[in-house]
């Protein structure tokens, strides 16, 4: 036979936060469109590793889903009026226009698209002891030893000087050359180990192998540098000069793969923020009017001064930017049944706020809410 439960533990089944796992309350139907939607997003983080990659996906999608060029000299929009702006080809906007006064408020959904990554300096291209190499700076917080002796690709633009452009990704596809960074064989790394794990690689360490070979030439300087730039040349028509205005960085070369036995996590580059980016892109793309959610808020004491004249207006104020249906009861701060006899079906409800200031009778609430 099982125990009643004390005052505290009513009290703590109606008040904390339960962490569950959606696994155990979804359905197999729901869990397959979990998956499906992930697809989408793998192949999000895949094609699009840089800035300007996932603001021109965003764009491609917006054009698809009938998003227009917000001209801000244009026409008044008209409410469900679909507008973009691009910024400079690395950000972008998409606004779906309200039924409301802006003074209403705005909705607002924002996330940032760029990631840690291996940047090239201006002057990049230089030859060490038959190497040729780039010079790079990192940008955002990384664990720099963690980017040594992995597959590196290219992405990014080049200006090149008669105000053209090209753009690169190279590293990706099946059968493209790809880069690293070195480091020192274990046996070697004595003097490495005594280093703080921060300053295990340093920044100025940073550079990357772009090739060994040599230009057949026995006048020429520098060879293997410039056999490097005459394949540039070839490939995409830049010379050394075109580097100085360019944006190029580096990335992992990784696929983006299903993580267990059970599939259940995804293994990528750039999920901060770009997880973000991609659910806040489709949410606006499937944009469409969306039912209220009823919200039951019973307030114990509808005398309370804070909650009377501040929890109580803000809550109304904000309802309708929310899209709630906000119910309010107010009790006596004598007894819960000044308030639960209010209550009609919980069914009718998405959703309870229950305020116990000055209450001790939890179960008299759990017991309505579990009907």
């Amino acid at each position: 036979m099982s125990e009643e439960k004390t005052k505290g533990q009513q009290l703590q089944e109606l008040l904390f936060n339960k962490r569950e796992n959606g696994v155990d309350f979804m359905d197999d139907a729901e869990l397959g469109v979990c998956d499906d939607f992930c697809e989408g997003y793998k192949d999000f983080l895949y094609h699009c590793k840089t800035e300007r990659e996932a603001a021109a996906q965003a764009l491609d999608q917006a054009r698809a889903a009938g998003f227009l060029p917000f001209d801000e000299f244009g026409d008044q929009l008209e409410p469900g009026a679909k507008v973009y702006k691009m910024n400079r080809g690395k950000a972008i906007i998409l606004c779906v226009k309200g039924k409301r006064s802006i003074k209403d408020g705005v909705r607002i959904a924002a996330a940032h698209i760029d990631s840690p990554r291996i940047d090239l300096k201006q002057r990049p291209v230089y030859e060490d002891n038959g190497l040729a190499l780039f010079k790079t700076h990192y940008y955002g917080g990384i664990k720099k030893y963690q980017w040594t002796a992995i597959p590196l690709s290219l992405h990014g633009r080049i200006c090149k000087n008669d105000g053209t452009y090209v753009d690169v990704r190279l590293g990706e596809e099946p059968g493209d050359p790809k880069f690293c960074i070195t480091d020192i064989l274990p046996h070697l790394a004595l003097e490495q180990y005594t280093r703080k794990i921060n300053e295990l690689i340093k920044g100025e360490e940073l550079n990357i192998v772009i090739g060994s070979r040599p230009f057949k030439d026995d006048k020429a300087s520098e060879k293997v540098k410039l056999n490097i730039l005459n394949l540039l040349y070839e490939k995409y028509g830049i010379v050394e000069r075109d580097l100085l205005s360019a944006e190029l960085e580096l990335v992992p070369a990784f696929t983006v793969d299903d993580l267990g036995f059970d599939r259940s996590l995804i293994g990528g580059y750039g999920q901060d923020d770009r997880s973000c980016a991609y659910t806040s892109l489709v949410a606006q793309l499937d944009e469409k009017d969306s039912p209220k959610k009823k919200v039951w808020l019973s307030i114990y004491n509808s005398a309370d001064n804070f909650l009377g004249s501040t929890y109580k207006p803000l809550l109304e104020k904000y309802a309708p930017l929310l899209n709630l249906d906000l119910e309010v009861v107010q009790g006596d701060g004598q007894n819960e049944s000044s308030i639960t006899n209010k209550l009609g079906n919980p069914a009718d409800f998405d959703a309870f706020a229950i305020n116990m200031v000055k209450t001790d009778n939890g179960a008299s609430y759990t017991s309505i809410l579990g009907q």
